[in-house]
């Protein structure tokens, strides 16, 4: 239960870390502001909101980097079981049936029985002879080979 409400709460400070992110501007765009271009009338004062969003991004760092640390420390103490849904299912009771040839009204015949396999129309394939190289001797070995162009 903790877990979940802790995930939750990871979820919904990184979705508003991002938002607050996304919503700060440069450090380039702050030189219109210093020439007194309408600032001063914004939500946040003449000082922008540089101030207000950068604490609110580091203040929602914290608590994101502390929930993390939590759901790793409860996440190491749980066990998790590889379960399949077919475990669920309760076991059928096992019944050893022999199969019966079934009586069959076509007009193939079975197939052959493994033993008339044997005695099949195909010739069998023709034996590969190989012709047996006399090893080199040692003398032969040392010759070195020339090149004859």
């Amino acid at each position: 239960m903790l877990y979940n409400v802790l995930l939750i709460i990871l979820i919904v400070v990184s979705v508003a870390m991002i938002v607050l992110i996304l919503m700060q501007q440069g450090k380039g765009a702050d030189a219109g502001a210093a020439f007194g271009s309408g600032a001063s009338g914004t939500v946040f004062g003449s000082q922008g909101s540089a101030n207000f969003l950068s604490r609110t991004t580091g203040i929602l760092a914290t608590i994101f980097f502390l929930v993390a640390l939590a759901l790793a420390f409860l996440a190491s103490g749980r066990t998790i079981e590889s379960s399949s849904i077919m475990d669920a299912i309760a076991p059928a009771e096992k019944t050893v049936e022999t199969a019966a040839p079934p009586v069959s009204s076509s007009d193939v015949p079975p197939a052959p029985a493994a033993k008339e396999a044997a005695s099949s129309d195909v010739p069998p394939a023709p034996a590969v002879q190989t012709e047996e190289k006399p090893a080199n001797s040692a003398a032969d070995a040392e010759k070195p080979v020339q090149d004859t162009k």
